[in-house]
């Protein structure tokens, strides 16, 4: 019998193998010739990679293993299951090229750069102090929220920005009030893409303005502002659940463990050494304020440079045409020896410890990191199979038929594509150009609301998404364990997408954007209302 088996096993083995050398040859001649096409290209399956990943991540709890086996079934169907063709496509047009792509480079040194004045902050006692001061000032668990969201909100120049600048100011003081990390993360989250898609000011701002050819970008942009009911919808939501202490789904759990003590609620704690740091007590406010402040003015003075202002361009015109990776990276590089300088100054912290810092702000940041390239890889993984051909293909085919309907259309295959490729951004990049194709002749006002459906669905599917950058940020500036956060986000962002897309259809007749979005506003708050009878108040 033993003897059976191995002459079996070693069959097989032979047989893989030969497989293998085959499948090596074969790709290896398709190279030769002309531009390499997947037979998968343009297909539903461009999109199974990521749905891959983001099931296995909800399922198994954890995310590097599944983002990276939503990257292996990419590059297997991009290889057609060649064994070298997978491994080249996957390490060469994967990882390799998107951290060597200048843009994402720009955003990693950010986020480290941002660490290490998060870590100086919490060194100086800045943040501690602060804590103390809103320990006396707010009183309530509501204040508190309350406080965070307009934090969000004032910060709305870039998602990345507002994520870690509010999360690092805000955590101590939502720790104190017993305020769990999972809804923390939730309202830096939710007031991350949703406050800087209806901010004419701001990086998104630019990138929505850049994909409008042949019209005036920022004044398109101006005029949905109304129409984008998600980004709405979500703050009247938010600020609705805490005034009225309704919580459902896991995030109720979470809560409720908080106001016993548990902020956590699982074991995960991806950024506990980021929370044993040893701080001055001798920080003030000021020392929490000063850099936050300086970042800010930096990042904006950084984001201008990029878009020619001091040549002459003028502000609004310079911010539509910022290069938002790299005046994020000139603005806090400023920020952060502002910050050192004004430390020194003050003999709060001397310059070892401040150089110190720079290092424990790079580690606080690894996880951030890990899951931004394995997302980003994945998203290569996606483009090479071309899912923003299918998708345009799909949107030509349907656009002619449901005129009416097409707001709400758009906006779920922007919500559905956005979650699946976890970017905003490449939404707009595919959806927004064949918006402006099919209405720019015919509607103008239907233009403007079915690119405003475009950008709600985008940030829609963005905050849904485990794989998303915004919704990895917002999980760092929390310190939150990331599947929790898209765990118990979920229910919000689903209920909030749900209302949003009737009222596209509402819009889609009335095209008006006031009646529309007083229906929304209304049956958010009636919502709302059942959720606060079926389940009590959490304290």
């Amino acid at each position: 019998m033993k003897s059976v088996r191995k002459k079996l096993l070693t069959g097989g083995m032979a047989v893989l193998m030969l497989t293998f050398f085959c499948a090596v040859t074969v790709f290896a001649a398709d190279g030769e010739a002309a531009e390499y096409v997947p037979k998968m290209y343009a297909t539903f399956w461009a999109l199974v990679p990521p749905i891959v990943a983001i099931v296995l991540a909800l399922i198994t709890k954890e995310v590097y293993s599944s983002l990276f086996v939503g990257i292996l079934v990419g590059a297997l169907f991009y290889s057609n299951f060649s064994f070298e063709g997978t491994v080249v496509h996957m390490i060469q047009e994967g990882f390799i090229s998107v951290i060597s792509d200048s843009y994402n480079v720009g955003i990693l040194i950010f986020l480290v750069i941002l660490g290490a004045v998060v870590c100086l902050m919490n060194k100086a006692g800045g943040s501690a102090a602060f804590g103390r001061w809103a320990g006396r000032k707010i009183k309530s668990r509501i204040g508190t929220q309350l406080v965070t969201i307009l934090l969000g909100v004032l910060i709305f120049i870039d998602d990345y920005f507002n994520c870690l600048t509010v999360g690092s100011v805000m955590r101590p003081v939502t720790d104190k009030q017993n305020i769990s990390r999972a809804k923390l993360a939730y309202l830096i989250d939710a007031t991350a893409a949703p406050v800087c898609i209806i901010a004419p000011i701001s990086s998104w701002a630019a990138a929505v303005s850049g994909f409008v050819e042949g019209e005036d970008g920022l004044t398109i942009f101006v005029k949905a502002i109304p129409y984008n009911f998600y980004a709405l919808l979500t703050l009247v939501m938010m600020v609705g659940m805490v005034l009225l202490k309704a919580e459902f789904g896991p995030m109720r759990t979470h809560e409720h463990n908080a106001i016993n003590g548990d902020i956590y609620t699982t074991s995960a704690r991806p950024y506990a050494t980021a929370e044993n740091e040893t701080v001055t007590q001798r920080g003030k406010v000021i020392d929490l304020v000063f850099p936050i402040l300086s970042l800010v003015v930096c990042c904006v003075l950084g984001m201008i440079y990029t878009g020619g202002f001091f040549s002459g361009v003028d502000f609004v015109t310079a911010f539509s045409q910022s290069d938002a990776s790299v005046g994020l990276v000139i603005g806090s590089m400023f920020g952060i020896l502002i910050t050192i300088i004004f430390y020194v100054a003050r003999r709060i912290l001397p310059f070892r410890e401040c150089m110190g810092c720079i290092p424990e702000g790079f580690k606080a940041m690894v996880p951030a990191i890990m899951i931004l390239s394995f997302a980003w890889t994945l998203k290569a993984m996606t483009d090479s199979l071309g899912a923003a051909e299918f998708v345009d293909t799909v949107m030509q085919g349907c656009a002619g038929s449901f005129m009416k309907f097409l707001p709400a259309i758009i906006f779920l295959v922007g919500a559905g594509l956005a979650f699946a490729t976890g970017t905003s951004w490449g939404t707009f990049g595919i959806l927004i150009p064949i918006v402006v194709h099919v209405f720019e002749n015919s509607n103008p006002q239907l233009m403007i609301i079915s690119i405003s459906a475009c950008m709600a669905g985008a940030v829609c599917g963005d905050h849904c998404s485990p794989i998303s950058d915004t919704t990895i940020m917002a999980s760092a500036g929390a310190q939150c364990d990331h599947v929790n956060h898209v765990s118990t986000q979920l229910p919000y962002a689903l209920t909030v997408a749900a209302i949003s897309c009737v009222t596209y259809v509402v819009a889609g007749f009335t095209q008006n954007a006031w009646i529309s979005l007083a229906f929304g506003v209304i049956v958010t708050l009636v919502i709302l209302e059942v959720i606060r009878r079926k389940h009590k108040a959490i304290i």
